[in-house]
C-alpha cells in the first residue's frame, strides 16, 4: 500500500504527539516539518527522523510531495495556517479548535470544499474507544433517555501573562483549550441546545480563567459544563439517563475506564485501553477518508465542527469576551 505522506506545521508539544502517532502507522510517512526557524525544524526532524525540514510554514506548504499537513500552532494562527495549506493544495488535519470563531471556521470549511480537499478538526476524543463505547451504551438504551450531561475540565496552571493559556493575543483562556472538549462531549450526546446560560471569570490578562455553562433543551434536558485553568479537580464526565448513568473517568476526553450504573443493578466498571498515545485513531481516519475520496469525516463532520464553534461564540458573547483579531 502506498504511504500517505505527512507534513507537520509547528514543533510544539502537540506536534510531538502527532509525530509519534503518524510514525506508528505502517501506511504513513512523516516526510516534512515546517517551523519558524531552521534550528527548530532541524531539532524536531532529528527527534522524529523527518527528512525534510523547513524554516517557514510557506516552504512546507509548497512541498509538492506532501499529501496532508497537520497544523499544530496556537489557536489564533489556525485560520491563516489552514488557508495557506489549502491554497497550496494540501489536505489538512487541524488541531482543535478549528479556528477561534464560527466565521473563520465557515470560511475555511468552504475553502476546503471549493478546492476539493479534505479538512478535519483534530478532535481525537471522538475516536477514543471508551468514548465510542459510551455512545453505544447510550444508543442501545442502557441508561434510558439521557437527561443530563456533566463534564469538567479543570487544571491549575501557573499564571504566566506571556504563556499560551493566559495571553489574549494567542486567544488564550479555558474555553478554546478545555471547554472545546466539554462542549463537544455534550454536543456528541445531546446535539445543539435550545438555549445557553453561561458565565466566566475573566482574569488579569482578560482571558477566561473559569467558565461554566448550562445548555438547556426544549424537553428539559440539560448539560452542565465547566472548564478552568485556575482550579484542579477530577476531570470526569457523567451521562445520566432515566434508567442509570455512565461515568467517563478522568481524564474523560481520553478515558480508559467507564462505569455503567443501571437502575436496580450493581455498578459495572470496564477498562477500555487505547492504542499508543491515543492520537493514532484520527490519523487512521484521515487515511481512510483520503483513500475513499472523502472531503470530510463522518466522525468529525464539518457541520458539527461549525455548530460547536457557533455555540462557543454564543457563550463568549454572554461574557463580553472578544479576541484581538476579531
Amino acid at each position: 500500500m502506498e504511504k500517505i505522506r505527512w507534513g507537520i506545521l509547528a514543533t510544539g508539544w502537540i506536534a510531538d504527539q502527532l509525530a509519534e502517532a503518524i510514525t506508528s502507522q505502517r501506511d504513513a510517512e512523516c516526510l516534512a516539518v515546517g517551523s519558524r526557524s531552521q534550528a527548530s525544524a532541524d531539532a524536531f526532524g532529528e527527534k522524529w527522523h523527518i527528512p525534510r525540514r523547513y524554516p517557514t510554514y510557506e516552504a512546507l506548504a509548497a512541498d509538492p510531495d506532501v499529501d496532508v499537513i497537520y497544523i499544530a500552532t496556537p489557536h489564533n494562527l489556525h485560520y491563516e495556517n489552514m488557508k495557506l495549506c489549502l491554497n497550496a493544495g494540501k489536505h489538512v488535519l487541524c488541531e482543535k479548535p478549528l479556528t477561534v470563531n464560527a466565521a473563520q471556521a465557515k470560511e475555511c470549511l468552504e475553502l476546503a470544499k471549493e478546492k476539493g480537499l479534505f479538512l478535519m478538526e483534530a478532535m481525537w476524543m471522538k475516536f477514543i474507544p471508551a468514548v465510542q463505547q459510551m455512545q453505544k451504551w447510550v444508543a442501545d438504551g442502557r441508561i434510558g433517555t439521557v437527561r443530563l450531561v456533566q463534564a469538567n475540565f479543570a487544571f491549575n496552571i501557573p499564571f504566566d501573562p506571556h504563556g499560551r493559556l493566559y495571553d489574549p493575543e494567542l486567544a488564550g483562556g479555558a474555553l478554546l483549550d478545555m471547554g472545546i472538549y466539554t462542549s463537544t462531549l455534550a454536543h456528541l450526546v445531546l446535539g445543539k441546545p435550545d438555549s445557553i446560560l453561561s458565565a466566566a471569570n475573566l482574569g488579569e490578562t482578560g482571558v477566561d480563567e473559569l467558565n461554566t455553562a448550562i445548555w438547556q433543551y426544549a424537553d428539559g434536558t440539560q448539560a452542565v459544563l465547566t472548564s478552568t485553568q485556575r482550579l484542579e479537580r477530577p476531570c470526569d464526565a457523567f451521562i445520566t439517563g432515566t434508567d442509570g448513568y455512565i461515568k467517563l473517568h478522568s481524564n474523560f476526553w481520553h478515558s480508559r475506564k467507564l462505569t455503567l450504573k443501571q437502575r436496580g443493578q450493581a455498578k459495572e466498571v470496564v477498562q477500555i485501553p487505547y492504542d499508543g498515545n491515543g492520537y493514532g485513531y484520527q490519523v487512521r481516519e484521515v487515511h481512510d477518508c483520503l483513500r475513499a475520496g472523502k472531503l470530510e469525516s463522518a466522525v468529525v463532520p464539518h457541520a458539527d465542527t461549525l455548530e460547536i464553534m457557533t455555540l462557543l461564540d454564543e457563550m463568549r458573547g454572554q461574557w463580553g469576551l472578544v479576541y484581538p483579531e476579531e
